[in-house]
């Protein structure tokens, strides 16, 4: 009699794990390309970090001395804070300057906008961007003196045309009530083409078939403006925003080359105050006292901004 041997079953070769998969930011980021590109962010991030960071943690530590340039810094502790609450100019150069921001911010926006609105419906000439842009390119400083020559009081061409309608002069810098409004205007005319090309570059972005279906529903331009286009305009306007009002609690090269906080501290903004503690008075420590509630102010502006004008958010989404 024979035995049969049965063979056991063989069984299929067991299935590999899965492989992760790589993210396609990990698969295209290889360690060669690693070096490449902090080769090419370290001179941006030293320069960032030698002439920002560390000046502003210097400044931050004399912001508790006495510190006076030619001596060794003195620890005072919070006693120039507490001179800061009780100096009226600081808060006279806080005022002057919110009201600078005001008038600058709110002229500069409608400006701005109107000019990026009509770039946009009707023409989008290359020269015509490049004339809007013209005064952005020409030094602060230079701009100051131009007009401060044309809107002087004696021999300025603003005056003599005013002279020569009938209308009084008007002492633009002489005058407390004028001399924030002119120099608000000054800055609004350098920036406020800068800031429609800005614009202009957001309304590029929101798609035309919107207008024409709104167009076909019967809705005019002024509907379909604030119906379509700034509800999709506004995280380009946050971001427009955020940058020209830190910009505009920063004036000083206009203020310092026209007025110098004149007429009886009518102009003395706060970066103006600074540097008049700073290198007039040597008050180092008190003026990096001053510049560290303005840095806490201006983030506390720009966070609010981000969050109530939802700059992270878009309605084309």
């Amino acid at each position: 009699m024979s035995t049969t041997t049965k063979s056991p079953a063989t069984r299929p070769p067991a299935a590999p794990p899965p492989r992760r998969r790589r993210s396609s930011l990990a698969s295209s980021w290889s360690g060669s390309d690693l070096r490449p590109a902090l080769l090419f962010v370290a001179p941006a991030t030293i320069g960032f970090l030698v002439f920002y960071v560390w000046p502003a943690i210097r400044g931050t530590y004399y912001s508790f001395t006495d510190f006076k340039v030619l001596s060794a810094p003195n620890w005072v502790g919070t006693e120039n804070y507490q001179r800061l609450v009780e100096d009226e100019l600081v808060w006279n150069a806080f005022g002057v300057t919110l009201q600078y921001v005001v008038i600058n911010i709110g002229a500069q926006t409608v400006i701005s906008l109107g000019l990026a609105v009509l770039m946009h419906r009707l023409t989008r000439s290359m020269m015509i961007r490049g004339a809007l842009l013209m005064p952005y390119l020409v030094a602060n400083v230079v701009v100051a003196l131009a007009w401060f020559w044309m809107l002087d009081y004696q021999i300025g061409i603003v005056n003599v045309l005013l002279d020569t309608v009938g209308i009084d002069r008007v002492a633009f810098f002489g005058d407390s009530a004028w001399a924030i409004p002119t120099i608000a205007m000054i800055n609004v005319w350098r920036h406020m083409g800068y800031t429609a090309l800005l614009i202009f570059a957001g309304l590029q972005t929101i798609p035309p078939h919107l207008y024409e279906a709104a167009a076909l529903d019967g809705s005019g331009e002024v509907r379909s403006f604030f119906k379509i286009t700034m509800p999709l305009l506004r995280p380009v306007l946050a971001m427009v925003l955020v940058i020209t009002v830190t910009g505009s609690f920063q004036i000083f090269d206009t203020v310092a080359v026209t007025t110098a906080g004149g007429p009886v501290n009518a102009t003395r903004v706060v970066y103006y105050y600074i540097f008049e503690l700073a290198f007039s008075r040597f008050e180092f420590g008190y003026a990096s006292a001053i510049s560290v509630v303005l840095f806490l102010v201006l983030a506390s502006v720009a966070f609010a901004q981000i969050k109530l004008l939802r700059a992270g958010e878009s309605d084309l989404s």
